[in-house]
């Protein structure tokens, strides 16, 4: 180089996306396995969480995680907000008499799949942060337990697997809300 040229550095100054899409997974899934766990009926404020929130919310995350080049993050965020969708899909089209609702085994296929990629998504998380650790082993267990109690028809593993799920969606608020408070504070103040 000589001494005409000059070095550019560009530093990216976006914010971090994943707190956006931690909270968006982790409030809807609580709010969808208070109803798993047996306190209230599938009601509509589980399904507007489910698209907005749970929906919109993360596949906002995913766009700004593909900006900022993580695979992980892109691929995380815009399945499970996508996931939203296709469960108040699953829901709201055969009430409109545009789909047949789906019987126990399909329901159970489908949650088995969703456990499937989460486990293997949860292999991925093994060179990241402990708490995302915990989130995706936990939500691969709620999948696979829902899928069981489907199955089986067994409303104890679904009532189980409700409290798993209220576990789960808080282990993703805290995540979230951890790193919110630790990048305003510019310091750890609670572990992720």
């Amino acid at each position: 180089m000589n001494e005409n040229e000059k070095t550019v550095v560009i530093r990216d100054i976006t914010a971090n996306p994943a707190p956006l899409g931690l909270l968006g997974f982790g409030l809807t899934t609580v709010l969808l396995n208070i109803h798993n766990a047996g306190f209230y009926e599938l009601n509509s404020m589980i399904l507007a969480m489910g698209i907005a929130y749970g929906g919109i919310a993360q596949i906002l995350a995913c766009v700004m995680e593909y900006k900022k080049g993580n695979t992980f993050g892109t691929v995380a965020f815009g399945s499970y907000g996508l996931f939203w969708w296709s469960f108040v899909l699953l829901v709201i089209l055969p009430k409109m008499n545009l789909a047949t609702a789906p019987d126990d085994l399909s329901k159970a296929a489908y949650l088995f799949m969703w456990g499937l990629f989460t486990l293997v998504m949860f292999i991925g998380t093994l060179k990241l942060s402990r708490g995302l650790q915990v989130i995706f082993l936990a939500l691969a267990i709620l999948f696979f337990l829902l899928a069981l109690g489907d199955v089986t028809g067994n409303t104890t593993i679904t009532l189980i697997a409700g409290y798993e799920g209220i576990f789960t969606g808080f282990a993703a608020v805290y995540v979230g809300l951890a790193q919110v408070l630790n990048e305003t504070y510019g310091k750890e103040m609670l572990p992720t």
